[in-house]
């Protein structure tokens, strides 16, 4: 009879989450994130199986709590075009208040692990898609209401944004000016008048 799990799985995802934005996924070793977790190295295998298993659940815990419930949120309350303002404006903030400038663990990864791991490339990049289907909807609803011009490219502005997107974050990271990272959006954020 196998003996049941001695800790909460929630509670060590939060915890591998911290482990990889610290130190990045090639940095963090199995060990790193067992004493991170608070368990053993066999209890992580037979829990969330190897290092690269772990991190895309802990990758979706990630997205789950943070850009997937903020695009719930203003996709559930906001007209469309506010919705994306809003979004850039909360992503400015958050990266203005960033103390550690950890920046954002999809970016970061993007960055770091893409490149050189296309099973994980390719799940980054299915996660970044869905940041750019938000603004694709968006744009598309704000033109069906008449807010945004219809002679607008959807798809390329929605791509646009996504690219201004990466670019704050990672600007952020060495120089997170409110007044530098509001420059940059506001170009690509006139793409919606």
């Amino acid at each position: 009879m196998p003996r049941p799990r001695e800790f909460d799985k929630s509670a060590a995802l939060d915890a591998a989450i911290v482990c990889f934005w610290q130190r990045g996924y090639e940095a963090t070793s199995v060990r790193d994130l067992a004493d991170g977790m608070g368990i053993s190295g066999p209890s992580l295998y037979n829990c969330f199986g190897n290092k690269h298993a772990l991190f895309v659940q802990a990758l979706e815990r990630y997205l789950d709590r943070g850009m997937r419930a903020r695009v719930a949120r203003l996709e559930s309350t906001l007209p469309p075009k506010q919705a994306v303002r809003r979004f850039f404006d909360e992503i400015i903030e958050r990266s203005v208040n960033d103390r550690e400038r950890r920046g954002c663990l999809l970016i970061n990864s993007a960055l770091e692990v893409a490149p050189h791991d296309p099973e994980l490339g390719q799940v980054i990049a299915d996660r970044l898609g869905e940041i750019e289907a938000f603004f694709y909807r968006s744009i598309r609803a704000a033109q069906a209401a008449g807010a945004v011009p219809e002679q607008r490219n959807a798809r390329d502005v929605s791509r646009l944004l996504l690219g201004v997107l990466l670019g704050l974050r990672v600007l952020a990271r060495s120089k997170p000016d409110r007044a530098l990272l509001q420059g940059v959006a506001r170009p690509a954020l006139a793409m919606l008048e």
